[in-house]
């Protein structure tokens, strides 16, 4: 029974700590305009309209993140994409290049560009 309850114990306080964890960071825009200006604008260009140099010569062309489609995805949906990539497009895995809080930055800095005007 002393074992149960210290495992349960336990587990309660990992659970909670972990979910402090996820708390203590929460995204932040300003942080994620670095780092799209670092590793994203090239493709998807400064206002995020699809339109940076590296991406005038890719088959498929970056996101518009302006575009009512883009609109539409859920953050999890973006971040989903930052973290894996997309099949068949030259839009790669950015996992183990930046760290889960980095690409929630960009993901909440891309919410902020999309509300640009044009």
């Amino acid at each position: 029974m002393r074992s149960w309850l210290a495992g349960t114990l336990v587990s309660a306080v990992l659970m909670t700590s972990l979910e402090l964890a996820a708390q203590e960071y929460p995204p932040n825009d300003a942080r994620g305009k670095a780092i799209y200006e670092h590793h994203c604008q090239g493709c998807h260009g400064l206002n995020g309209r699809g339109d940076g140099p590296a991406g005038a010569s890719l088959k498929v062309k970056p996101a518009d993140f302006h575009r009512f489609q883009s609109f539409l995805k859920s953050d999890d949906e973006l971040l989903k994409t930052i973290e894996h990539g997309v099949v068949f497009s030259p839009m790669h895995s950015w996992r183990g290049q930046l760290t889960d809080g980095e690409m929630q930055d960009v993901v909440a800095y891309i919410r902020f560009l999309s509300q640009l005007g044009p």
